[in-house]
């Protein structure tokens, strides 16, 4: 029961870090390009993938994995967002934008995810 209430209070502190994150990026960019949810996203693929590796290579626990990975990176990150903007770029006709939000937000996350792995595995 006390996992369930620490992964749920990571997870409100992920969800208000969004919201504070991607409303401070958004007020310093003009355009439809959605540059707060994909810095977010790819801030909680950093973190998640680091937490992994640090699971690999050093014995990081599943509780800590799950409070930070599921709990805090849960609420940080957010994949319907990203879909619902990137369905909003193309009704707005915002073809090439939607692509690139779409794939390269992909590729990105997956890749921080990956430098996150390896950042765990040299400490």
């Amino acid at each position: 029961m006390t996992l369930l209430l620490v992964v749920a209070l990571a997870g409100g502190g992920g969800a208000v870090l969004r919201y504070l994150a991607d409303g401070a990026v958004q007020d310093r960019v003009s355009g439809p390009f959605p540059y707060g949810t994909l810095v977010v996203n790819l801030a909680g693929s950093l973190v998640l993938g680091f937490a992994t590796g640090m699971g690999w290579y050093h014995g990081f626990g599943t509780d800590g994995r799950a409070v930070l990975g599921t709990g805090f990176c849960g609420g940080l990150t957010t994949w319907s967002t990203a879909s619902w903007e990137s369905v909003r770029l193309a009704e707005s006709r915002f073809y090439r934008e939607a692509l690139v939000y779409t794939l390269g937000g992909l590729v990105a996350a997956l890749g921080v995810a990956a430098v996150g792995m390896v950042l765990a595995a040299t400490v």
